[in-house]
This record gives structure tokens, C-alpha cells and sequence, in this order.
């Protein structure tokens, strides 16, 4: 199992940044904003956004 997972690590870098950094940030995000009262809605948005600016800033982390 650990095998595999290091083998999608070298075989997919920036996926596997984004999906590290996603999960990290959308934990951050819940945690803040847990108390906010946001409706449904609002939090698949929010969810959505940090998912993609975690994608983003991994691009901009590995250009060249």
C-alpha cells in the first residue's frame, strides 16, 4: 500500500502537492469558519474556491 502511494508520489508531483495542499487548506478553512453559520451552499463554494487557489498556487510553485 505504501509502495503505491510512493510510487503515485514520484509519478505525479504536482497532483499529489495539490491534493496535500487542498486537504490542508480546506481543513484550515472548516476549522476558521466553522463557527460563521454559512449555509450549504456557501461552504461547497468556499470548498471549491480552496481547492482550485490550492491548485493554483501549486502551478505557481512549480513554474520554471
Amino acid at each position: 500500500m505504501i509502495a503505491s502511494w510512493k510510487e503515485f508520489i514520484t509519478r505525479h508531483p504536482r497532483l499529489s502537492a495539490w491534493i496535500a495542499l487542498a486537504i490542508g487548506m480546506v481543513i484550515m478553512l472548516v476549522i476558521a469558519a466553522r463557527d460563521v453559520g454559512l449555509l450549504p451552499g456557501q461552504w461547497v463554494a468556499l470548498i471549491v474556491t480552496t481547492i482550485i487557489l490550492a491548485g493554483l498556487c501549486v502551478w505557481i510553485i512549480y513554474l520554471e
